[in-house]
């Protein structure tokens, strides 16, 4: 039994449809629809929200954590942030360490996607990395605060 192609088009149609114009179902969702790469954020990320009418993403942790590749992220049990095509503004709940110090990351962005960087703001400085880094989230490992200092938009804290 042969079954005509038009009477598949409808199917065909439908599914496409709903892929392509559902609703992004997690939070890499969300940061691969912005053009950002989805290791931004660590594994198994559960409980987020996101504001459709501004963006603003909320990510819950279970616990802070570190997770260490090329360069070493902090998470704190609340991330938050305000999502564009490219642009993580206002982010609050990640650190970068730089040497023996931990500096907030307050912006992430990818101004040119060809040129496989992307620019962390840690208030003092931009920091340039390969995008490459961030091609899949990383495990995170539990954080141990001694012997850590962190530097906040307020100063040093231990």
């Amino acid at each position: 039994m042969r079954i005509p192609i038009l009477s598949l088009f409808p199917a065909l149609f439908l599914t496409f449809f709903l892929t392509a114009h559902s609703p992004p179902s997690s939070i890499y969702d969300h940061l691969k629809h912005n053009g950002l790469p989805i290791g931004l954020l660590p594994k198994g990320i559960s409980d987020f929200s996101i504001d459709p009418n501004t963006n603003r993403f909320h990510v819950n942790l279970t616990q802070p954590c570190n997770s260490e590749f090329e360069i070493q992220l902090h998470y704190d049990f609340n991330i938050s942030g305000v999502l564009s095509f490219g642009k993580i503004a206002n982010l609050s709940g990640v650190s970068q360490q730089e040497l023996f110090l931990w500096f907030p990351v307050i912006n992430i962005r990818v101004d040119d996607p060809t040129s496989g960087l992307i620019n962390f703001d840690v208030g003092v400085v931009d920091k340039q990395f390969s995008l490459s880094l961030f091609e899949i989230p990383r495990d995170c490992t539990a954080f141990d605060p001694k012997g850590s200092l962190f530097i906040s938009q307020k100063g040093l804290l231990n």
